[in-house]
């Protein structure tokens, strides 16, 4: 009698195995589902400037190399952001915003999928010997390369499921955004380096650095206070 009573009640089943998942969406707070909606929506927003400037034949006299540089440089930006979610979460004491890291990390990987299938598709038209020989001869091709190698596993780990399953070691993997973000301004560093231009490189290298330092802060203070209650023990 009382699973009729229930039945009744939930007149709608749920699918086998969702309900976890559906939990997980039924909790978040109705302005949060209305700001990551929004920053979804803004974050689409240099994919279709690229769709627009292209139907207007505006991507520059040479729109492969404006293609690439804008998607390159879009990539490093949501690494930036997602990079910088704890910091803003620790100083303001807004915990909500780490609901919308995995999103943040996802981008930077799509954007960055982009900069690749560019460079592979419309630069080296899938000539396998040609994209051998500059990893191999050019340095920022090399770490650029690593950066996105290193994004893959971070992207297919993402899901809630896999979260799950992957458990304590899931953060672990999730901290190589720290190397990737390195390469990347490495790689941004020595593409611009033929021209001596380094004046965007510094200032994206100066956000990743203070960004990774209080991180870094944060554990030594950790370690620190362990320290002091285990002498406090005694």
């Amino acid at each position: 009698m009382p699973t009729v009573c229930v039945r009744r009640r939930n007149s709608v089943a749920r699918p086998a195995g969702t309900g976890r998942l559906r939990g997980s969406a039924a909790a978040l707070p109705r302005y949060l589902k209305w700001l990551k909606a929004l920053v979804f929506l803004t974050a689409l927003i240099p994919l279709g400037r690229l769709a627009v400037l292209g139907m207007l034949d505006r991507l520059s006299a040479n729109p492969i190399e404006f293609i690439t540089r804008s998607t390159g440089l879009w990539t490093l930006v949501f690494l930036c952001i997602t990079l910088a979610v704890t910091p803003v979460r620790r100083l303001s004491g807004w915990s909500d915003v780490a609901r919308m890291r995995r999103m943040l990390g996802l981008f930077a990987f799509f954007y960055g999928t982009l900069h690749f299938l560019t460079y592979v598709w419309f630069d080296q038209w899938f000539d396998v010997g040609a994209m051998v020989h500059d990893i191999i001869r050019r340095p920022f091709i090399t770490v650029g390369f690593a950066a996105f190698v290193l994004m893959i596993p971070l992207a297919a780990t993402s899901p809630l499921a896999m979260m799950r399953r992957l458990g304590r070691r899931w953060q672990t993997l999730h901290r190589m955004i720290y190397p990737i973000a390195v390469l990347a301004v490495l790689h941004f560093w020595w593409m611009r380096a033929g021209k001596h231009n380094f004046e965007a490189p510094a200032i994206y290298g100066g956000i990743i650095v203070m960004l990774l330092s209080l991180r870094l802060w944060w554990r030594l203070m950790r370690a620190r206070q362990a320290v002091n209650r285990r002498e406090d023990g005694f």
